[in-house]
């Protein structure tokens, strides 16, 4: 039970990792077409960050769920199942 729930964990903080490389490339690209386009940005977080404050948290809860839904789905396939990969 405790193997389960360590997996569990990292697999949620393989999410929001995740969720945070996302929301870096949609950030970087949202400031070149921004240049581009010759706009004034609006930071957000004391000017941290250039994305609306409801896609940055949607994105880390996406990345959390995505990430505990991707562990419970492993565990199924891998120690449930038994499926095992063959090279």
């Amino acid at each position: 039970m405790v193997k389960k729930i360590i997996y569990l964990i990292l697999s949620t903080i393989l999410g929001l990792l995740l969720s945070l490389i996302v929301h870096a490339a949609i950030e970087y690209g949202y400031i070149i077409w921004s240049f581009r386009q010759g706009t004034i940005l609006t930071a957000y977080f004391n000017g941290s960050c250039f994305l609306p404050p409801t896609l940055t948290y949607g994105l880390i809860i996406l990345g959390a769920l995505g990430g505990l839904a991707l562990g419970f789905w492993w565990w199924d396939l891998v120690y449930v199942k038994r499926k095992r990969f063959k090279k």
